[in-house]
């Protein structure tokens, strides 16, 4: 009996140094796949962040170049108190051309490429990041319309808030002339000189607030109309997405225009010479010199051409050099 358990406890010992030994073997080669399993993933990560940064840099330069003498000659009209019209627009530019010459349609286009490059290449990049974080195309995620309007809003943000000071600036080099501002340093220059550090973020609490409808509702507009199509018709392309993006933009622009015209004229302030101190203050200038209609949604059918050309642009651009890139 003696000699039958002593048989047992050796033979239980046996089998759990065998045991030991086994997951001593197998425990480096699985460890070693997770880790390369990690590695992978994390490089694959990487990869899609830097496509993502750099078809939104491309997007963001393309829609921006293509359509800046509109958005010069917007601006011009949004910081003014000239009643804005079809007729007045045309001869802005006709008198800018007759003056100044056809490269100075572009005045200031040098600070919008310096801002809208890395802006629209955060953007994008955050987008696609806030999506994963929100878990938006997750199969547990159910009417998920909402959460795509929250990660647009978020990339909207985010990108705004990196960049302001440059959006500041490019505005400011908009509706200046040589006499005002030599170049886009010498914007900064002076803006520091004058205000300070807080001058580089006049008007920035309108614009957060524009952008969380702004944002949100093309980046919603974009994705759930090109589902459609793709599902319901088996249509993508780039001209679906130039479409689909036009939509989203003209959509996205009507939702927080107004705000954006606050913005405008208490960025440009120091160079009209009106005292746009915060955003209530400016609400009511704008309501008691220029009413609702001209003081709010001034210019807003010129941004209903460019908006959807450059929203348009932007989006399909993004998608097909983020694919090139994905195929290279």
């Amino acid at each position: 009996m003696s000699f039958l358990c002593q048989g047992h406890r050796w033979l239980s010992t046996a089998a759990k140094y065998n045991i030991v030994n086994r997951l001593q073997q197998i425990s480096p080669t699985t460890s070693a796949c997770m880790m390369a399993h990690d590695t992978q993933k994390h490089d694959s990560n990487s990869t899609n962040v830097l496509h993502s940064l750099a078809a939104g840099a491309i997007a963001g330069a393309l829609a921006k170049s293509t359509i800046a003498p509109l958005d010069r000659t917007k601006i011009n009209f949004q910081i003014s108190q000239e009643p804005y019209s079809g007729r007045a627009a045309f001869k802005f530019l006709s008198d800018t051309y007759a003056k100044d010459g056809f490269i100075w349609l572009w005045r200031g286009n040098t600070a919008t490429m310096t801002r809208i490059i890395p802006y629209a290449a955060i953007q994008f990049t955050a987008f696609e990041q806030w999506r994963k974080l929100l878990e938006v195309d997750s199969l547990n995620t159910k009417n998920n319309g909402g959460l795509k309007f929250l990660s647009g809003s978020l990339a909207g943000v985010t990108s705004q808030t990196l960049t302001y000071p440059l959006d500041l600036a490019r505005a400011r080099m908009a509706v200046s002339t040589k006499n005002d501002y030599k170049s886009l340093g010498d914007v900064f220059k002076k803006t520091y000189k004058v205000e300070g550090i807080k001058g580089f973020y006049r008007g920035y609490v309108p614009t957060i607030l524009g952008i969380i409808p702004y944002a949100g509702t093309s980046f919603f507009t974009y994705g759930s109309l090109k589902s459609f199509m793709k599902e319901n018709h088996g249509y993508e392309n780039t001209v679906v997405n130039l479409a689909c993006g036009a939509v989203a933009g003209m959509a996205g622009q009507s939702s927080s225009y107004p705000l954006d015209i606050i913005r405008r004229k208490m960025q440009t302030s120091i160079i009209t010479g009106i005292n746009y101190t915060n955003l209530r203050t400016t609400f009511i200038m704008i309501y008691k010199t220029e009413g609702i209609r001209q003081g709010f949604f001034k210019g807003l059918s010129m941004n209903w051409i460019k908006g959807p050309i450059a929203t348009g642009i932007s989006f399909a651009t993004y998608d097909f050099v983020r694919k090139t890139l994905k195929n290279i």
